[in-house]
């Protein structure tokens, strides 16, 4: 049982969990690194979390079931969970979230994810005067900004996102993108409800805000947003769109998974995840650097659209992966000291105000003013 830290980071030894332990010690809140190994747990945070000297943490090591999971979290407000694919190692975490009585954030790009927590576990949390925010990360919550900075102007209720990021995808990152992309089915929103993406629709190829080269985009899992604001009472249709700027990967990526496809068409579910596993790992086994801003830029870019009016925002930032840690601690932060905006089932935005959230990303110097122009 935690009784001393208020902040759980479970998965803190990956390359995500490091960045949220990295500025929960710039926010001065106390945590506790958990994982399922001790040891590598120690060294990560001595290695990789600048300034670890100084944060008020404990590294503790757990076995991944509610019950143990249950009993680790009593005492503690927010778990943050960064432990995917999260289809398949996330609900243990959340039933322990709501046995336990914390809040919970994740950093899930899973849209198939997002639905379950919606359907089945949105009202438990609710009703027991908890927050349920999943997929609290760049690749959507700063479209979801940007959306929401377009949505300020009536009349409005139609969303076309694009984002877009430069640099590798961590080995997490790798097996959920594989995993979910060979598994799960994508939406989309059209008047009010959900359409299935063809899976063989192929890349896209979209003009990017700022440069003249286009680049390739794909529904990327049919991303968090559809689901976000599927209950938003201004906004009928969402179509998303995504990718990295390198144009060799992009490329890559639907051959890696129609091949991945093939090869496990006759699995059962166990034995294909192994092997999806597998082929993340040849495809990305060692964790990308530190990021560096010059190279790891993001571009968020939203065109809303109504019967009579028109708004685009973009917003250029950089550091994906800092800007996730950084979101995910803010999100702590803050339900320490008060409640959120929404309970139960809610985005970023939902729970904490996107001028919010967009305020903080801008003190920490990971995006620019949002540049946003308006016809209605």
């Amino acid at each position: 049982m935690n009784s001393k830290k208020p902040v759980i980071v479970y998965g803190a030894s990956g390359y995500t969990g490091r960045l949220v332990c990295e500025y929960l010690r710039e926010y001065g809140i106390p945590y506790l690194a958990v994982g399922r190994n001790k040891e590598k747990l120690d060294a990560s945070m001595k290695s990789n979390v600048p300034g670890i000297e100084s944060a008020d943490f404990e590294v503790l090591s757990v076995e991944h079931n509610v019950e143990a999971l249950s009993h680790l979290f009593k005492g503690a407000s927010v778990v943050i969970n960064t432990v995917g694919p999260f289809s398949k190692f996330g609900p243990e975490v959340v039933e322990a979230c709501l046995e336990a009585g914390c809040h919970y954030t994740d950093t899930t790009g899973e849209q198939d994810w997002l639905i379950t927590l919606d359907e089945n576990y949105g009202a438990q949390f609710a009703n027991a005067g908890l927050l349920l925010c999943p997929g609290l990360a760049q690749m959507y919550t700063i479209g979801e900004i940007a959306a929401q900075l377009c949505l300020e102007h009536p009349g409005l209720d139609t969303l076309d996102i694009a984002v877009f990021w430069g640099g590798s995808p961590t080995i997490a990152s790798t097996q959920t993108i594989l995993v979910n992309a060979a598994t799960s089915k994508a939406f989309y929103l059209e008047q009010n409800q959900y359409k299935e993406w063809q899976p063989d629709a192929g890349l896209y190829t979209l003009a990017i805000p700022g440069q003249h080269e286009t680049a390739l985009a794909l529904p990327w899992g049919g991303t968090s947003h559809p689901v976000w604001f599927k209950r938003d009472p201004r906004v009928s249709n969402v179509k998303v769109l995504g990718g990295v700027f390198n144009k060799p990967l992009m490329l890559g990526v639907p051959k890696i998974v129609e091949a991945a496809l093939e090869a496990t068409k006759h699995m059962n579910a166990e034995e294909r995840y192994a092997a999806l596993a597998e082929t993340a790992a040849g495809v990305m086994n060692t964790m990308p650097p530190r990021e560096n801003p010059r190279i790891n830029k993001s571009v968020d870019s939203v065109h809303a659209q109504g019967p009579l009016g028109r708004a685009h925002c973009v917003i250029f930032g950089n550091c994906n992966y800092k800007q996730t840690g950084l979101l995910n601690a803010f999100a702590a932060s803050w339900l320490l000291q008060q409640a959120p905006k929404k309970y139960g089932f809610a985005s970023g935005c939902q729970a904490f105000g996107h001028h919010e959230l967009l305020g903080a990303l801008r003190a920490f110097g990971l995006v620019q003013a949002p540049i946003l122009t308006v016809n209605v």
